[in-house]
């Protein structure tokens, strides 16, 4: 592979810009999705970003977008505001749910697992994604579920 070297007394164009970009393993930078129908991050990090033609989202609580609050009601009903968050983010990214490969589900108490299902279940009725299932002692702002999600925002030739 040829190197590039620049010193000060030489001045970069355009075309040397894109040497560098095209010759490097970072040519392919991340985005960072950001959007206003899904709620803010409570924490440092992303909604979610995209590199490398994978999309990673935090996970997602049932925070309501428009009010900012943890969605009152049972694990159905917090599972539902989760999915629809879901949905916010990928949709923001360019993506739907079949793009989703992999989620990965946080529940404070296993006993919610076939409600969550059940909902979940909804969102994919066509070869779901793969996913793990894990039980925590507690989740942000008392929640009851939490979703991560992994989708290919661009698949190859």
């Amino acid at each position: 592979m040829e190197q590039l070297r620049l010193t000060k007394a030489e001045p970069v164009v355009n075309a040397d810009i894109d040497n560098i970009f095209n010759s490097c393993q970072y040519a392919r930078m991340k985005r960072i999705i950001d959007t206003e129908t899904a709620p803010k991050s409570i924490g440092p990090y992303s909604q979610a970003v995209e590199a490398n033609g994978t999309l990673y989202i935090s996970g997602q609580i049932p925070i309501d977008p428009a009010t900012g609050a943890l969605v009152a009601g049972d694990i159905r009903d917090q599972t539902e505001q989760v999915m629809k968050n879901i949905g916010a983010i990928l949709h923001a990214a360019g993506c739907d749910y079949g793009h989703v490969v992999k989620s990965t589900c946080l529940l404070t108490d296993m006993a919610h697992f076939k409600a969550m299902n059940e909902v979940y279940a909804r969102y994919y009725p066509q070869q779901p994604p793969a996913r793990a299932a894990f039980a925590v002692v507690a989740l942000p702002l008392g929640a009851l579920v939490e979703i991560e999600t992994v989708a290919v925002v661009t698949c190859p030739p």
